[in-house]
């Protein structure tokens, strides 16, 4: 950082116009993606989802709560997670603050896992959150929409996520460090761990009819993920080289 090369107001200024008209460009195609999403077809869902909620058993059509339009956080919590997944966690830190808004839009915001909801209570008042959060335990929801695996798909090499079909079993021995320490994190081990994924799914629901509209994974989710928006920002950017965040309440001071 102190070797950082410094300079006047004035030049400061000339490179911050040069950027500002990049920032500009990205934002129109940012726009431009966003138009290109909502243009998507619409894909009617047949299947009869069945999830517990607070509210007890509720099918797909029960998460809109009376509204027209539903956003999916797909949370990673396994069954045999002891904890919620700490990466998920920062994500999900944002959803209290705007939950109410998108409720106010016509737009219910709803997280989703395969643990079940006596797992899921607990660990969402331990973190302090009011969002709603469905368990999909026993169901096909997770596996349908490529964000849970099982144990012989995971042997097998017959993983889909993110678009992309994984050609052969995960090597446990190459696993990246920032998967093993989610993996702790979460107290399980690496191949229970990574038999859940992360991603975001929107529906739509019209004349009572239920279709799904866009689902996104991995670097997909960089834009829901606000402290990164603000590291982006910050003098020295994400500045890391491994796993550095966690759970809020775990934080030393």
């Amino acid at each position: 950082m102190r070797n950082h090369k410094t300079g006047t107001r004035e030049e400061w200024l000339a490179g911050r116009v040069e950027l500002l008209n990049a920032e500009k460009e990205l934002t129109r195609k940012s726009d431009e993606l966003a138009r290109r999403r909502q243009e998507l077809p619409w894909v009617r869902i047949d299947k009869a989802y069945r999830f517990e909620t607070e509210e007890g058993s509720a099918t797909l059509a029960d998460l809109f709560r009376g509204r027209s339009q539903l956003l999916v956080y797909h949370y990673m919590f396994g069954p045999d997670y002891k904890a919620g997944c700490a990466t998920c966690s920062t994500i999900a830190d944002g959803f209290n603050g705007f939950v109410v808004h998108l409720a106010n839009h016509d737009v219910t915001l709803m997280a989703v896992s395969h643990a079940p909801l006596t797992k899921i209570q607990p660990y969402k008042r331990r973190m302090g959150w009011t969002f709603p959060w469905a368990s999909s335990v026993g169901g096909e929801f997770n596996f349908d929409f490529n964000v849970s695996f099982t144990e012989a798909q995971q042997r097998e090499g017959k993983i889909e996520y993110n678009y992309e079909r994984g050609g052969h079993a995960m090597d446990m021995a190459s696993v990246p460090p920032v998967v093993l320490d989610n993996a702790n994190m979460a107290g399980t081990d690496v191949a229970t761990y990574t038999r859940q994924r992360p991603g975001m799914s929107a529906f739509v629901c019209e004349d009572g009819v239920v279709y799904h509209v866009y689902s996104t994974y991995a670097r997909g989710l960089d834009g829901l993920w606000g402290m990164y928006q603000w590291l982006d920002r910050a003098p020295k950017g994400r500045n890391e080289s491994g796993v550095w965040w966690r759970r809020h309440d775990e934080y030393e001071g």
